[in-house]
């Protein structure tokens, strides 16, 4: 069949979804019609479906996953004459097919959806089969009782009654046996025979209560105890059996007891279903739904359902789990291939499952490269170190793929604690965090969970999703610090400074969310809008203060920013729409993004300062930069670190402190350019700083940042 283009996500309206859920409806009719013996018509067939959709729909996003509707599902199949086994194996082709792409919906994995649309399956398999099973045995031992019954009666009859038991008897698809109320085995048909190897006589030698199994539970010859005492009528139960070669045959088995015409009990009909291969089905189908197709080790399903146990053990129980994600896996697959990095990943999985063979230890992968173990127990505080260490031994050894040597190293996240205390998900979650701690402090080594670092990590996730949100509300806003003119403490300008006036947090620097907005590329519309607010407040104030002279605006680029193609057409546009001259604009760029740069990245800075724009080099002298690259680079004014000027705000002034500052001084001005301080806190610092030549200054000594109307005022002033 032809698979239809994807359907919208959960963001359809309630129709779309029902819609959807229809047209699967008419694919699963459309499949099972023609092999059906119904009286319905198709259309009302789609409506005996319809229900039963729905109902997998629902299970399909359950927050409690289960699978007896499903299991129900396949039931009600039988129920309506689709008993052909065609009918269920194009069933289980329509759901594989198209129950996640029809009824899937947004928030949920697709690795977590197949998953559960491979158990749902699964169960609806079993529900058909038990539902077309109990179909037969009712319709067999309703056949087999008239037969008994029959052979009872009168002298007459007994010849034909004897052969209809017998056709019946010999014919069935179920093994018969009867037996008296001592367990003496009187007769078994051939069917029944074969099922336990083809032995009569082994069958009959033994007695019914001889057939014991190490897997029958106790309620399994209490029942039977029950009806040889007449005390019921009939039981039910799954159970295993020992054949002559020491195999196992697995049955389900249903014991009739047999009355004689006064009602006293007389014999056991015992019907039994050879279940073998469709067992080891569900099996092999629970296998490969819990466990990991390239490495063979559980899966996220299987690993999740060992940890809600562990932790829902009780008082005293205690867990360990390492989670752990390899550092440079991308770079082996996208330098060997995929191929080469599926190898590494089941060498992993290998050394993985050598680490973790103690009693309450287990090691899965939870998909990618990334892998968790867990151990539970009483003392799970050093265990779980151990097998932290174990792991980052055993990928201390390189790998050969296609005769290379391969380097692993891992990142491990570690959580210890109390069962009772956390979800699944909580766990997994700490321990996620934690792994890119590790990562991120070098990785090759383990990490303890720390709650005060969980909840920054979860904060900071917060405000990463919250970011493009807040840009449309305008969330942000700009404070502007005054550029002081040392020569004669004149406002010679302004630093916008952007802030995020969050409705939960409050309001928030930069230091809080720019890193963030650079994680996820936010930052170049952020920065374009700070950019475009800037100068506009910048040309309000020229047209307020035109009698001054010109008042220029500094607006800092991040790394992200210097490297987007658009940087210099957006300025551009940016400085006509507002008619700003390029000359009142100052960019500030760091030093450290400037180290190495070559001249595809230097570009931009020298079309926008040769248009007129001032380029500045921000926090110079922290990123180590080699001085002789000044003259290479597009820049008109440094920004001297605070750190080099600390020192004079104790009188007297750091002597070394001084000399730093009076030697870039007379660098810049040889190279010609301004130099800029910030930081500014005292009045000494402030005189320190006049006498060393340098041009202009910013600081809490002169102003705070603030509203735009504040550096209004502070023009007014310098008017005055």
């Amino acid at each position: 069949m032809k698979v239809p283009s994807q359907p919208s996500g959960c963001g359809a309206d309630p129709d779309g979804l029902e819609d959807r859920l229809r047209r699967f409806v008419t694919i699963w009719s459309r499949a099972i019609f023609p092999v059906t013996a119904t009286p319905m018509t198709r259309a009302e067939f789609e409506q005996h479906l319809l229900p039963l959709a729905r109902e997998l729909r629902a299970a399909l996003h359950a927050r409690t996953f289960d699978t007896a509707p499903a299991h129900r599902a396949g039931g009600a199949l039988v129920g309506v004459h689709c008993t052909d086994p065609d009918a269920l194996s194009r069933t289980l082709g329509v759901i594989d097919a198209y129950l996640v792409l029809y009824c899937g919906e947004d928030g949920t994995s697709t690795e977590e959806l197949r998953a559960r649309c491979s158990r749902l399956q699964h169960a609806m398999a079993a529900g058909f089969a038990q539902a077309l099973r109990e179909r037969t045995l009712l319709e067999q031992e309703a056949i087999a009782r008239s037969a008994l019954t029959a052979r009872s009666a009168a002298e007459v009859a007994l010849h034909t009654t004897e052969s209809r038991f017998r056709a019946v008897f010999d014919g069935a698809a179920v093994g018969i046996g009867i037996a008296d109320l001592e367990g003496n085995v009187l007769e078994v048909n051939e069917t029944l025979t074969r099922m336990f190897g083809g032995l009569d006589q082994q069958i009959r030698s033994r007695k019914v209560n001889e057939w014991a199994h190490p897997e029958d539970g106790p309620h399994v010859w209490k029942l039977y105890d029950e009806l040889v005492r007449g005390e019921r009528d009939h039981y039910r139960v799954e159970k295993p059996y020992y054949r002559g070669d020491g195999t196992v045959l697995w049955t389900n088995l249903t014991v009739s007891l047999l009355r004689d015409a006064e009602g006293f009990p007389r014999y056991q009909l015992a019907l039994l279903e050879d279940t073998t291969e469709r067992r080891l089905l569900n099996l092999r189908l629970r296998y490969e739904a819990t466990h990991d197709a390239l490495t063979g080790l559980p899966n996220r399903t299987l690993f999740f359902e060992r940890l809600d146990k562990a932790l829902t053990l009780g008082e005293g129980a205690r867990f360990g789990l390492c989670y752990l994600d390899l550092d440079g896996f991308k770079a082996i697959n996208d330098s060997l291939g995929h191929s080469a990095g599926d190898r590494l990943l089941v060498e992993v999985a290998d050394r993985l499952q050598s680490c973790a063979t103690a009693p309450g230890e287990m090691v899965a992968r939870l998909g990618g490269d990334e892998f968790v173990a867990l151990t539970t127990g009483p003392n799970t505080e050093r265990e779980v170190v151990e097998l932290a260490n174990r792991i980052l031994a055993a990928l201390a050894s390189p790998v050969r793929i296609d005769g290379r040597e391969l380097t692993v190293r891992g990142s491990i996240g570690v959580v210890e604690g109390p069962a009772g205390e956390r979800t699944p998900a909580e766990v997994l979650r700490s321990a996620d965090i934690t792994m890119y701690r590790a990562k991120s402090a070098g990785g090759n080594r383990f990490e303890f969970a720390d709650a005060e670092a969980d909840a920054r990590a979860i904060t900071r996730h917060g405000l990463t999703t919250a970011l493009p949100a807040a840009l449309e509300r305008g969330e942000f806003f700009i404070e502007y610090q005054p550029l002081v003119h040392l020569g004669d403490g004149s406002v010679h300008g302004a630093e916008a400074l952007v802030r995020w006036c969050h409705p939960q947090h409050g309001v928030l620097g930069p230091d809080r969310f720019i890193p963030l907005a650079e994680n996820t590329g936010l930052i170049v519309p952020l920065g374009r809008w700070v950019l475009q607010e800037a100068v506009r407040q910048a040309r309000f104030w020229q047209t307020r203060h035109s009698d001054g002279g010109p008042l220029r605006i500094n607006v800092n680029l991040s790394p992200t920013q210097l490297h987007h193609p658009r940087l210099v057409a957006d300025t551009v546009d940016v400085l006509e729409r507002s008619g700003l001259e390029p000359g009142a604009l100052c960019l500030e760029v760091t030093e450290s993004a400037l180290i190495g740069a070559d001249d595809d990245l230097l570009k931009p800075l020298r079309q926008l300062a040769e248009m007129g724009v001032d380029i500045a080099l921000d926090d110079f002298g922290t990123g180590y930069s080699n001085l002789a690259n000044l003259r290479r680079l597009p820049v008109s004014v440094l920004k001297l670190d605070r750190s080099f000027t600390q020192g004079m705000q104790r009188h007297p002034a750091d002597p070394v402190d001084v000399k730093i500052v009076e030697g870039i001084v007379g660098l810049a001005h040889s190279l010609k350019l301004a130099v800029t301080v910030e930081g500014v806190e005292t009045g000494a610092q402030a005189q320190q700083l006049r006498e060393l030549g340098c041009d202009t200054a910013q600081g809490w000594y002169y102003a705070r940042p603030g509203a735009p109307d504040r550096i209004h005022t502070l023009l007014l002033a310098d008017a005055v």
